[in-house]
């Protein structure tokens, strides 16, 4: 008997793109990385081996920002690394002038790299859960906002952020997650992967909820309803006539995402996209409702709790679609 290749272990995508970014500074004296006071093992080989390209501006990511706009004014292809929530919320003042407005007058490539997306610190609390950011990075018109949903897609983003100029922001989660994609396969072009196919309903899902539509979508197929799972990982330059076609090959849709419900996240990127271009199944959004959770538990429990765990998805889908089938 053949013996079977061994099954990828889940990896932190933190490691899995600071790996990428640790070998290409070998060759590519351009990279740059500025860090606010937040590390890893990975992270530590990097400071030994370029101190001269590493900077650890300390718990300032106000200025982690201002100094990565310097730098890219002088050449550098900036990598800027800090948890999530602070990246995104405490300097959106200087991400928006120092990144998002000077890049359009003069080119930089900063890329925003935070840890911790949605409720990935589940044990921290909400000052360092983050379910705002895909709203705040999207608002920005120069922003690109890229969200794997796993270490493989992270580490091949690594090569869009080299190639592709302007400010990027990458939604990275902080626990391993189950492998998704083959490792060192290039991204498929659209921005976004169809991993099972269905008639019936379309999940659109984004980062950590994409290993959740794929548990409810086997739950669906049980009950005889076929449901496709996309995993959106670029929500900025994603192939849109190719989405649109995904989403219009099944009956309806289902945003899915770990972030507020209705509050500008992946669902107003998808009720704006089928309005442009006039797509007439009908939608679901599903996010975070009921605002910040104080209490302490699993990420599953508290995923029931604010309606984006896998049985409440299951219900609220299962229901929706009974609902279409009475039309």
């Amino acid at each position: 008997m053949k013996p079977q290749p061994p099954t990828p272990r889940p990896r932190p995508m933190r490691d899995a793109l600071l790996e990428r970014i640790a070998e290409a500074m070998d060759h590519d004296p351009a990279l740059f990385f500025v860090s606010a006071d937040f590390g890893s093992p990975v992270l530590d080989g990097i400071r030994a081996r370029y101190p001269d390209r590493f900077v650890n501006v300390g718990i300032a990511e106000q200025n982690l920002i201002n100094v990565s706009a310097g730098l890219a004014l002088e050449g550098y292809t900036v990598f800027a690394y800090a948890i999530a929530p602070f990246l995104t919320m405490r300097c959106f003042e200087q991400i928006r002038v120092s990144l998002a407005l000077l890049s359009t007058v003069r080119p930089m490539n900063v890329n925003l790299v935070g840890v911790g997306a949605g409720f990935s610190y589940v044990v921290s609390g909400p000052t360092h859960q983050c379910y705002e950011d895909l709203t705040l990075m999207r608002a920005l018109p120069n922003m690109t906002v890229y969200s794997p949903a796993d270490h493989a897609t992270a580490a091949g983003l690594f090569d869009a952020c080299v190639d592709r100029s302007g400010p990027k922001y990458l939604r990275l989660d902080a626990q391993p997650l189950p492998p998704l994609h083959p490792e060192a396969a290039p991204l498929p072009p659209g921005g976004f992967y169809t991993l099972r196919p269905g008639r019936d309903l379309c999940f659109v899902a984004t980062g950590y909820m994409v290993h959740t539509a794929l548990r409810v979508a086997d739950r669906l197929e049980a009950e005889g309803i076929a449901a496709a799972v996309v995993d959106l990982f670029d929500l900025s330059g994603f192939d849109a006539a190719a989405l649109c076609a995904r989403m219009s090959a099944s009956r309806a849709v289902v945003s899915l995402e770990e972030g507020f419900r209705g509050r500008g996240g992946l669902d107003a990127l998808l009720f704006d996209l089928r309005a442009r271009h006039a797509l007439t199944q009908p939608m679901l959004n599903l996010g975070v409702e009921g605002g910040y959770r104080f209490e302490l538990g699993s990420r599953q429990e508290l995923h029931e709790q604010v309606s984006i765990g896998e049985q409440a998805v299951t219900a609220r889908v299962r229901a929706f679609v009974g609902d279409r089938q009475q039309d």
